[in-house]
């Protein structure tokens, strides 16, 4: 239930203070001998977050971990914390390790490090501050503070004084997302937030409980929410992030996501991020050249900048977050993050005459209704004469026939509009919007030898996965490529020849077709009573497409959401020509059909032929626990078929 300031709702409870004594905790600890096994416990996991009126923050952390294992110490002789320098600044203020034997050992600050973070793809300047303690013995217990002051996002523009930088790009707003789960077993986890009287911020718990407060003290208000004997979250194959089934509090002084969504339209437009320039100007008159149809105009400048602007994300200005970086740049650098591609498609797409504006929104994870800042991903949305906004994502869809990748649907985003815009969501992608199609005819001989053919088609998401080797290797791989692809199907197997058809790397105005012929030595393993058993070639082709098969379908039931890459449909028909005076054993056919996803399925025989057909449809990429029923069923249907050891007597 959402709460706007409500008053000890719960029971009230007093907030541990950066001097109090872990011992009591250590002592209700003792109480819970199911937790003797854990290689660490978390005695106090505490965060205070002091508010000022600017939005800036400052927040106080502790943790005391009592080690238990040898394996706990070993994981724990190392302290890290991640910061980013351009809005945040964090040190350790204290560390200490009490010992079983009874002695204290203070950790010396001098020796802390401050190195530059691992990072991949996005190079920030991202910080990680490290403190060794040392060897650690089961018994011990670490006990340490971090300070840290500022945000986790930056806005690009100069800063006045140092302080400056520690101000969020809204200011004046505060906003936190608290992860309420645990890697160990925790006897006490605290959180609070101390604001100015007169400043409004609405919370939610959410998949969970927990205490919560509210005190006033003078011109200060104290929110407190706190969780005891807290256990790592149960986790399940394939499941939704944590964000999305484990607890957390979001916090916003925000009032509604059109307030966010007016401030990301201004900050950028008064920023100048579109400004257009003659060299923007004469590229989008080149690429759409002779073009009059709306649809090819948007396909063609979106591609353009999917495909010719390099994702590499080096520090490009004084700040690196909302603020989008300028047409000129992205132009000139032709590289960015997703935040430039997205700026560089609102450009062009203006200097073409549409309506465009940059939208935030969140790869992997739920956003809720607090409009807390849960974003990682910068996209665009461009109105259609229609009237409609429809998201694109240069980004996502370099080298693929889709606009917006359906790899993200179901995802929430948020446009940036000048009139506001409520907090949104894409829709489900139809499944034959993704098919992949396998057409086989193969040849079996008496000594269960296999010559024969397959052709692929495939659109969407599976024609991206299918085109990868090709759009993501050189042309002189290609044939290296397909002889991997016949390999799966067997290790002896041989490639005879293949046609692409047209050129599958740039060739993006049709769906990929491509037909291979292939044979393969002993394929069909002959019987002491002269049988032949055949496993279906179609159901070893292209297993990368059918991302279905990643979802663990041996448990028998789930209690959280999971996930798939894509809805999708597939269909494979393969027909096999057998020796004569031999056929089919037995056949099989089978069906199911739920909202989660479809299946039907046969092996049937005729003479010397047998046949082998199946059809699936996954009808979402994220799905509800109650859906698992009916998506095992089809999944696990489909293996009957295709992973089937079929009979020929």
């Amino acid at each position: 239930m959402r709460k706007v300031l409500l008053a000890a709702l719960l029971a009230a409870i007093s907030i541990p203070a950066p001097a109090q004594s872990w011992r009591s905790l250590e002592k209700k600890l003792a109480r819970q001998p199911e937790l003797s096994g854990s290689d660490a416990v978390v005695l106090l996991d505490s965060t205070g977050v002091r508010f000022k009126d600017s939005g800036s923050g400052s927040f106080d952390i502790r943790q005391v971990i009592k080690i238990q294992t040898k394996a706990g110490a070993l994981a724990h002789r190392v302290l890290k914390y991640d910061y980013d320098p351009l809005t945040a600044l964090a040190v350790f203020e204290e560390i200490k390790v009490y010992k079983a034997d009874g002695s204290v050992k203070d950790i010396d600050l001098k020796t802390v490090c401050d190195y530059a973070a691992p990072a991949r793809a996005i190079y920030w300047g991202a910080r990680q501050i490290m403190a060794e303690v040392g060897a650690l013995d089961p018994g011990d217990v670490i006990d340490y503070r971090i300070n840290k002051k500022g945000f986790t996002y930056a806005l690009l523009t100069s800063f006045p004084d140092e302080d400056e930088r520690f101000i969020p790009p809204m200011r004046g707003n505060f906003y936190d997302i608290v992860p309420f789960w645990v890697t160990y077993p925790t006897v006490s986890k605290v959180y609070t937030l101390d604001v100015p009287r007169d400043k409004d911020v609405q919370y939610e718990f959410y998949q969970g409980e927990c205490h919560s407060s509210t005190r006033v003290d003078g011109d200060r208000k104290l929110l407190s929410f706190s969780v005891s004997d807290a256990r790592p979250f149960k986790r399940e194959p394939n499941m939704v992030d944590l964000f999305d089934v484990a607890p957390k509090l979001m916090l916003s002084s925000t009032d509604r996501w059109e307030d966010k969504s007016k401030w990301f339209s201004g900050v950028n437009e008064d920023y100048g991020s579109f400004v257009e320039t003659p060299e923007v100007e004469k590229k989008v008159r080149e690429i759409l050249k002779g073009v009059t149809n709306e649809d090819r105009k948007i396909w063609l400048l979106n591609h353009w900048v999917a495909d010719y602007m390099r994702y590499s994300g080096i520090s490009m200005g004084e700040g690196e977050g909302y603020t989008l970086h300028n047409a000129k740049m992205n132009f000139t650098d032709r590289c960015g993050v997703c935040k430039d591609k997205a700026s560089m498609l609102v450009t062009m797409l203006r200097v073409a005459g549409f309506e465009a504006h940059p939208a935030m929104t969140m790869a992997g994870s739920r956003i809720e209704s607090i409009p807390a800042d849960h974003f990682n991903h910068c996209v665009v949305v461009v109105k259609r004469s229609s009237g409609v906004y429809e998201p694109l994502d240069p980004t996502w869809v370099p080298f693929t026939r889709e606009n917006w990748s359906s790899a993200e649907q179901q995802q929430n985003y948020l446009p940036g509009l000048p009139e506001g815009s409520p907090l949104l969501l894409t829709p489900v992608s139809a499944p034959e919007n993704h098919y992949l199609r396998l057409s086989i005819k193969t040849v079996l001989d008496k000594d269960g030898n296999l010559t024969g053919e397959y052709t692929v088609t495939a659109e969407g998401q599976s024609d991206a996965s299918v085109r990868n080797p090709f759009t993501k290797g050189y042309v002189a791989n290609w044939q290296k490529a397909m002889e991997n692809e016949i390999l799966s199907i067997d290790p002896e197997a041989k490639m005879i020849s293949v046609n692409y058809g047209k050129t599958p790397d740039y060739y993006l105005d049709a769906p990929i077709k491509i037909t291979a012929k292939f044979s393969i030595p002993s394929y069909a393993v002959k019987t002491a009573d002269g049988a032949l058993l055949y496993k279906p070639v179609s159901g070893r082709l292209y297993n990368r497409v059918k991302t279905f098969l990643r979802v663990n379908t041996s448990i028998p039931e789930r209690e959280f959401g999971f996930k798939d890459s894509c809805s999708r449909l597939v269909e494979a028909n393969e027909n096999v020509t057998v020796p004569k005076g031999m056929c089919l054993a037995s056949g099989s056919e089978g069906s199911a059909s739920s909202d989660a996803a479809d299946f039907t399925g046969k092996i049937s025989g005729k003479g010397n032929t047998v046949n082998i057909s199946s059809s699936i449809a996954l009808k979402k990429r994220v799905y509800e626990a109650e859906d698992y029923p009916g998506f095992k069923k089809a999944v696990d249907g489909w293996k009957s078929v295709e992973e089937n050891t079929i009979v020929i007597k």
